[in-house]
């Protein structure tokens, strides 16, 4: 079980609503702490501590976003320890493991969660944490400021994160001392572990390394590197489940793919789902937005229906702007940005009543010129459309692989940018194999608004 703590107001912000409802990279913090933990396979239960007064906002956002595994939206009170007093109360006297997170921690690795879940299984208490790099002070008031006292080894600091893990009767009973302390209130604990390691000192609690992108927002400037961070790091994929669930996901759906799909189709047809393809050696121009519209429209008809459209149309890098023809130009523009968009225009009649799923695919040859551009653009469309069509049952994400698929093999008429060797990534691109099963995990998921990493080839 996992427990959001969003309670609190973000005075530090000055934005005149609490923090976890600012948006990051297209979503609120707190719809991407939630999705986080809504992902991880081991976490069968969430519950979300919400500042007073917006427990309906939050409760709009669960919905909007059909996170299944929240159960129980709380009001806070009126410090961290009090709310986390409330979760514990909302679950309830039965035995499980809890882990409490901190809902301002939106960068959250899911494989932190996983481990945290794991140690739980050896250990009654945890505590995520990373090595200190900067040297820590230790100071008193002087006359005329703080002055240094002692400088502690920082070998022996750590610099704590969240989740906290705990057994929940551990925490709970932590808790129960703490409260009937009557010196609680006038020195309480700042955080969950800290209330375990007083009033419960004979329980260890285990240290689980932390991530240097876990960054908690708490002042303007930590959105601005949250946002940059969403855009570096990306999310991983989902896991892919077994053969008989990935079935049963595509089995009598239907599915229209624009671009060559990396062999998506194949894999979607082996798996029952109906599959229209259209793809530029065909004829297929996305940039012209009537071609989109009829061949979704010859895709309902043949099919009854479309529940997922998939754009995988292959944009070659032209290399320097300066060097490119206005005729190449136009081309990787025109399939690159405007074809994505015309995509979305058309398909979303056929998905509104599907409550279906938009997978867009952004690649980029080299990491900056017209590929950077096209790849921004997409990645900026589907965090836009994933807002705007929640209310619709929606679901927008994009793959992201960094770069083109096969650099060696451009479209007609266009030379390479630069061989594939000179490239400066030097990281291998994706296989097509890689971005496929990348594209199956997602289009069965529940994720929107995401933008996946798709690993390299092997």
């Amino acid at each position: 079980m996992a427990v959001v703590l969003a309670g609190g107001v973000g005075q530090r912000m000055g934005a005149g609503m609490p923090k976890q409802l600012l948006k990051v990279a297209g979503r609120t913090i707190l719809e991407h702490s939630v999705a986080v933990f809504e992902s991880v396979a081991e976490i069968d239960e969430i519950v979300v501590l919400m500042a007073p007064g917006h427990v309906a906002d939050a409760r709009e956002l669960v919905a909007r976003n059909g996170f299944r595994k929240v159960t129980a939206i709380v009001e806070g009170g009126a410090s961290r320890t009090e709310s986390t007093w409330r979760a514990l109360a909302a679950i309830g006297e039965r035995e499980c493991d809890v882990l409490l997170h901190d809902a301002v921690r939106p960068l959250v690795d899911p494989a932190i969660v996983r481990e945290c879940v794991a140690a739980l299984a050896t250990c009654e208490a945890l505590e995520v944490a990373i090595a200190s790099s900067d040297t820590i002070v230790r100071v008193d008031a002087g006359p005329d400021g703080e002055i240094v006292r002692d400088v502690p080894d920082r070998s022996s600091l750590r610099r704590t994160q969240t989740p906290q893990g705990f057994r929940l009767s551990v925490i709970r009973e932590a808790y129960r001392r703490a409260f009937a302390d009557p010196g609680f209130a006038d020195r309480p604990a700042t955080d969950d572990c800290g209330v375990v390691l007083r009033y419960l000192p004979e329980v260890p609690i285990r240290v689980v390394p932390g991530s240097e992108h876990n960054l908690k927002i708490t002042h303007p400037l930590d959105m601005a590197i949250a946002e940059r961070l969403f855009r570096l790091a990306g999310r991983a994929a989902p896991p892919l489940a077994g053969p008989d669930a990935v079935r049963d996901a595509f089995a009598g759906r239907t599915v229209a793919v624009f671009g060559e799909g990396f062999g998506l189709a194949g894999a979607l047809r082996r798996y029952g789902a109906a599959v229209h393809r259209f793809r530029r050696g065909d004829g297929m121009r996305v940039e012209d937005a009537r071609a989109v519209e009829e061949a979704l429209a010859v895709a309902a008809k043949e099919s009854g229906r479309v529940d997922h459209v998939v754009h995988a149309v292959e944009v070659p890098e032209v290399g320097r702007l300066a060097d490119a023809s206005p005729e190449a130009v136009a081309e990787v523009l025109g399939a690159g940005t405007l074809g994505p968009a015309n995509v979305a225009r058309a398909a979303l009649p056929y998905l509104r009543e599907s409550r279906g799923h938009l997978l867009f695919h952004a690649t980029a040859g080299a990491p900056h010129g017209l590929g950077a551009t096209v790849r921004a653009a997409v990645v900026a469309l589907t965090e836009a459309l994933a807002e705007e069509w929640a209310e619709y049952g929606i679901r927008v994400n994009c793959l992201d692989s960094g770069r083109v698929a096969d650099p060696a093999r451009p479209w007609p008429g266009f030379a390479p940018a630069m061989p594939p060797s000179s490239s400066p990534l030097s990281s291998p691109p994706p296989s097509p194999e890689a971005i496929a099963e990348t594209a199956l995990a997602v289009l069965a998921s529940g994720l929107t608004g995401e933008i996946i990493d798709v690993g390299p080839a092997g």
